[in-house]
């Protein structure tokens, strides 16, 4: 092993560990999934946004979103999605929508699954919000 190596070994944070409690697993995180976005299409912001990019059947998205929440939390590997792609191409969506949507997402989670494992949800999601949200809106010579 090179130093080099070793200082890159270093600098990962460990992967994260699936999350392993009673009650978590595909079904109540398609629960979760399902509430969340019916409580975000009733959003007066956040609904026209949603409603626009998808048009009719609903099914398909919310087995997508479970697909990647399901990965994203037992680590399944179901997911073969691309979210930096669609989400760059909405025009409209600013860095506020993106509290919008944790703070729904917190608090459904929270009603749905509890404290203790919402703040895993929310957790995972603040970082997964952060990374889209360097991908959608840093650009290099932005000055704060």
């Amino acid at each position: 092993m090179t130093l080099k190596s070793s200082l890159a070994d270093h600098a990962r944070p460990a992967p994260e560990k699936p999350l392993h409690h009673a009650g978590v697993d595909r079904a109540a995180i398609g629960r979760l999934v399902r509430e969340f976005y019916a409580r975000l299409r009733k959003n007066e912001r956040l609904g026209p946004i949603f409603a626009r990019e998808i048009p009719g059947d609903w099914e398909p998205h919310l087995e997508k979103m479970t697909d990647f929440w399901c990965s994203v939390i037992l680590k399944t590997g179901d997911y073969h999605g691309r979210p930096v792609p669609a989400h760059l191409k909405l025009g409209d969506v600013t860095e506020a929508d993106f509290d919008i949507w944790l703070a729904m997402f917190s608090q459904t989670a929270a009603e749905l699954l509890g404290p203790e494992i919402a703040a895993v949800f929310g957790d995972r999601a603040e970082r997964i919000a952060t990374s889209l949200k360097l991908a959608m809106f840093f650009r290099l010579g932005d000055r704060a």
